[in-house]
């Protein structure tokens, strides 16, 4: 008997269907049965369910005479299992990696519930969405047990057949069956939470929904919207059946008015014309199904329960008219708050650019204002000893204030503060552009740190690159860039790539990196206290994973199976995983992620404030095409590249050098290969020292370990130091760069 019989109905899906069933049949959990229902397919469904049957014993292939619908579909499945529960999967949806091992793993950790749920993310053609919106009641529940009585809240979560686990013999022993229709999986998934004495959740994004750009039904308006009612209907008759859950009749009523309430005004479920009718049926369930004694919640819906309980339509649809055009007055309200504010910072910063500049006043800023972090953060330490006299002031975003330094002076974006030392300040350092509002006045030093050495192309190299433009305007970008005095460099390469994205009026300056300083000189008491305060045990190999975006994706695409390899790997290896800034807050990262780190299988360090103190707690860096190769090389430690789609990425995005011709290390394209070459030790032998050094002396030949104070004493006091590390046939570079004077023109 298998652990999981997994249900997949399948009609018109020829498009999508073997990514499905790969999904499944992938996973590094494998003690499952596979029942695919052909519903009458009639493209080239039944054949393709039919030759994965045939090459794996896990699939069975059901061919139905008749077409049922998904809901007769999924009956029809269930007919067919054998596993210990029962999952739904529709085929046009797939499995995250690992996401079976997680659930298996939670229903054993809960004792094998009646009911697990557990997490998605919806899926559209251009990518991926944001976490869902029970996400944060998923993960509230933590590995504890609950009843929807003793936790009715629970009633909200997504009301769908394939976001959860049923043990078979509950959901068999109450004979719950899907009806047909539209809207089938409301009646199923109440009745078996409220039938439920234990439910468990799983804070795991396990599926990916995929919202199609086309052929959603869900998204078709027309009467079969009108097939709510009668699911609806079917729970009550429920109800009467099983009096010993009456108490449970005021949650469902609530959750069905509401239900009610959100589909009427959807433009893509009813039509206009068929509103009113909508609206007489829900007043007629709202009178009949009512509970004696019913108190309607306090939430946006309020003032339609009222209308509902005695209001015709046409009051009903004028309350609402005037709810909008209350709705749209305030929003004018609002604009027009913006406006005078607007009107009135403009003013504010035009009387302060009349002010003579500080001449020892300089501002900092990183990744869009998140604090001291990367270049501009080793300059502004360097200043503090080669140039006190220069006052610094941070911009730093709201919501990172509270991690600024004790003795840190900073301001927040857009206030009078702020408005006052841009204005004033002499010196303006950043690893971003400057916000578009900013102007520039003559005499101001803009320094553009950048944020690595550029392996992927940038700027006005990414014309004729549709996916990397995607929402990037080069012309706004270049006239920022416009504004940059010297642009620091790391070495000749970093300089023509530069150069060659952003046709500007800047000077490069061959200083190399400064938040490279500290790898060049190496720090290994800070590394080891960073992996005290990871939690990482003496003895381990630490392994560091930082991957790059892709452009045509919108959101994380994980490229390794992080649970194969960390069991691959044993526990003598820690793997550490540092995605990139913009994948922050992705769902896929938020809860898969921490559901591996959850089970010791991996420490997710992307929120990391300083990748500096990551870099320097690991042995090894796996990345596939991050600029952070260039930096970790300074290092001196083992690189691994991971290259399984560097043809996709060179057509999509374009690079400035053909990386898998000059590697920092060893090159792999698959899991199993890293797996291999970690285990092996290969990792770290004679060649991986090699292809390092080869590459640390083309692409990283101003990094000395001294360019920080070397950028502070340039630009800050007009001076060649410390000496600049230029290689001997070419002396005179750095006095050509040089700044004289530091009086630059505005731009």
């Amino acid at each position: 008997m298998p652990r999981f019989s997994i249900i997949v109905p399948v009609f018109k899906v020829q498009g999508f269907l073997r990514e499905c069933l790969d999904s499944v049949l992938t996973q590094s959990f494998t003690d499952i049965e596979v029942i695919a229902v052909d519903d009458c397919s009639p493209d080239h469904c039944g054949a393709i369910i039919d030759e994965y049957a045939a090459a794996d014993p896990r699939v069975h292939a059901v061919h139905l005479a008749e077409n049922a619908g998904l809901g007769g579909a999924r009956n029809a499945g269930v007919t067919h299992a054998t596993g210990d529960y029962l999952l739904f999967l529709d085929s046009d949806d797939s499995y995250t990696p690992g996401a079976l091992a997680a659930i298996d793993e939670r229903l054993r950790r809960t004792s094998d519930p009646d009911v697990l749920v557990f997490d998605h993310v919806r899926t559209h053609w251009w990518g991926s969405g944001g976490r869902s919106m029970t996400a944060d009641l998923l993960a509230s529940a933590g590995t504890d047990t609950f009843d929807i009585l003793g936790s009715p809240q629970y009633l909200h979560l997504f009301l769908v057949a394939w976001n959860k686990a049923y043990r078979r013999d509950f959901f068999t022993g109450h004979g719950f069956t899907y009806r047909k229709g539209l809207y089938e999986d409301a009646p199923v998934t109440y009745q078996a939470l409220v039938s439920a004495r234990r439910i468990g959740c799983l804070d795991r994004v396990c599926v990916e929904y995929r919202q199609r750009r086309q052929g959603a039904i869900t998204r078709t308006p027309g009467r079969k919207h009108f097939d709510i009612f009668p699911q609806y209907a079917g729970i009550f008759a429920f109800l009467d059946e099983h009096p010993e859950l009456d108490a449970a009749r005021p949650l469902l009523f609530e959750r069905m008015i509401n239900h009610f309430l959100t589909t009427l005004p959807n433009t893509e479920r009813v039509p206009a014309e068929d509103r009113g009718d909508f609206y007489r049926t829900t007043v007629e369930f709202h009178r009949r199904y009512k509970p004696a004694g019913f108190t309607p919640p306090f939430d946006r819906y309020r003032l339609q329960w009222r209308l509902t309980a005695s209001s015709p339509y046409a009051v009903f649809r004028a309350v609402s008219a005037l709810q909008s055009v209350g709705t749209a007055a305030l929003r004018k309200k609002r604009r027009l708050h913006k406006t005078v504010a607007r009107k009135a910072k403009r003013t504010f910063t035009r009387v302060q650019r009349t002010r003579p500049l500080d001449p020892n006043l300089a501002v900092y800023s990183a990744f869009s204002h998140r604090g001291p972090l990367g270049d501009p953060a080793a300059v502004h330490q360097a200043a503090g000893v080669v140039a006190p006299h220069v006052r610094a002031v941070w911009v730093v975003h709201p919501g990172f204030a509270d991690r600024m330094p004790e003795g840190v002076d900073f301001v927040l974006p857009d206030t009078p503060a702020y408005h006052r030392v841009m204005s004033r300040a002499t010196y303006f350092f950043n690893n971003v552009n400057w916000a578009p509002g900013l102007v520039k006045r003559e005499g101001q030093i803009h320094v553009q740190t950048h944020r690595g050495t550029p392996l992927k192309h940038m700027g006005i190299d990414l014309l004729g690159r549709p996916a990397a433009l995607h929402h990037l305007n080069v012309r706004a970008q270049l006239w920022r860039s416009d504004r940059w005095d010297y642009s620091l460099v790391s070495g000749r390469h970093a300089e023509r790539a530069w150069e060659s994205a952003y046709p500007c009026h800047f000077t490069s300056l061959p200083t190399g990196a400064p938040r490279n300083d500290v790898l060049v000189k190496g720090d290994p008491l800070r590394g080891v206290a960073v992996r005290r305060r990871l939690g990482i045990p003496d003895g381990r190999t630490v392994v560091l994973y930082a991957p790059t975006p892709r452009d045509h994706r919108k959101w994380y695409d994980p490229r390794l199976d992080f649970e194969r390899l960390a069991r691959a790997t044993g526990p003598g290896v820690t793997l550490l995983v540092r995605l990139h800034p913009q994948y922050a807050r992705a769902a896929v990262r938020g809860l898969q992620l921490r559901d591996l780190e959850r089970r010791g299988l991996l420490i997710d360090v992307t929120d990391e404030p300083s990748v500096e103190d990551v870099m320097l707690a690991s042995d090894a860096l796996v990345t596939d095409y991050s600029a952070l190769m260039f930096d970790y090389a300074c290092l001196d430690r083992p690189i691994v590249v991971h290259a399984d789609d560097w043809e996709v990425f060179q057509v999509t995005r374009g690079t400035y050098f053909d990386l898998l011709a000059t590697p920092p290390g060893h090159v792999t394209t698959s899991t199993g290969q890293l797996a291999d070459l970690l285990i092996s030790g290969t990792w770290r032998d004679e060649r991986s020292a090699a292809l390092r050094a080869a590459f640390r002396t083309r692409f990283c030949e101003y990094d000395d370990g001294n360019a920080a104070a070397r950028v502070v004493s340039l630009v800050m006091l007009g001076q060649e130091y410390p000496p600049p590390p230029i290689p001997q046939q070419d002396p005179g570079r750095l006095r050509d760069a040089a700044p004289s004077g530091l009086t630059k023109s505005t731009r």
